[in-house]
């Protein structure tokens, strides 16, 4: 008997996807096409191959035991195809090329930037693409990552997963902002649990740095009193300049004690007030030569 197969190779990389654990929603989103036309690609890729390969459970697709086994052949597939793509790309172009680096928006201040500057003086024809990463689970790749989006992943925590390498840059003081009128204004260093008794403002959950905050204060022996909460760091800090609360934000390259959008930032004297920065990649996917050559840039001098 003969097959004649023209599967589409996006629909086989969402079906990687949603093996994984991701929504339709989640990948339709990722990948910046409509949720139908997700379920109809993986409709027909089932006509296809001649069998059901996803069932529903709750919100969530699992793989049927045809699926299980179609989806180690899928990735090697992929994975084969991928590396076509970036051999080609390499003999085209072998000084240049592009990076594709996820990351998110409290490194994207001071750390990025530091980071493509100085890269690029040694690498003048590489081109880098850069994309800003969203909330996930703690501990859980980007889907930038995990679906090729991004070659790299810069991460303010430790990222962990099947075939994800993930190895520390460096390890950012985590520092107090103050109203500059505050009574502790004038110190260069102050313990969390001398603010214990203020307002705070902090970080809408889920939130990596919000979880660290609120670790932080418990280790210092109080439960803070949230008074706002913010979508993103800059809000922060202009409600901490307003005089509503203090905070406890990422140093973002700053010298402290210094005055920062008109808050006061200083040193925290806990231990422990640092989180970790890190530099993620899948294993066994290839990377360009000038994805190679970033790698090895961040990893050696990226602290």
């Amino acid at each position: 008997m003969l097959y004649r197969h023209e599967m589409d190779t996006d629909a086989l990389r969402w079906f990687q996807l949603v093996c994984d654990g991701y929504t339709v929603t989640e990948v339709s989103d990722i990948f910046g096409v409509s949720q139908p036309g997700v379920s109809r690609a993986l409709a027909r890729l089932e006509k296809e191959v001649g069998t059901p390969l996803l069932r529903r459970s709750g919100r969530v697709l699992r793989m049927t035991h045809a699926g299980v086994a179609f989806k180690r052949h899928v990735d090697s597939v992929v994975n084969h195809l991928d590396d076509g793509l970036a051999a080609v790309s390499a003999l085209l172009d072998p000084e240049g090329g592009v990076v594709s680096l996820a990351y998110p928006l409290s490194l994207g201040s001071w750390l990025v930037p530091r980071l493509v500057d100085g890269f690029q003086r040694e690498r003048a024809r590489a081109r880098l693409l850069l994309t800003r990463t969203r909330v996930t689970v703690e501990g859980r790749p980007s889907r930038e990552l995990v679906s090729r989006r991004a070659d790299l992943e810069l991460a303010a925590h430790r990222i962990r997963g099947d075939g994800i390498v993930w190895r520390r840059v460096l390890q950012e003081p985590l520092v107090l902002a103050l109203p500059g009128r505050h009574r502790l204004a004038g110190e260069e260093q102050v313990a969390l649990a001398e603010v214990a008794d203020d307002p705070f403002v902090m970080r809408n959950a889920p939130s990596k740095m919000r979880e660290r905050v609120l670790s932080l204060c418990r280790e210092a022996g109080f439960e803070p009193d949230v008074a706002y909460e913010a979508e993103d760091l800059p809000t922060v800090r202009g409600f901490v300049a307003a005089g509503l609360g203090v905070a406890v934000v990422p140093a973002q390259g700053l010298q402290v004690p210094t005055t920062f959008a008109r808050a006061r930032i200083v040193a925290l004297a806990d231990e422990g007030a640092r989180r970790e920065v890190g530099l993620a990649w899948v294993k066994d996917r290839p990377l360009l030569p000038s994805a190679q050559a970033f790698r090895r840039f961040v990893l050696t001098r990226g602290g």
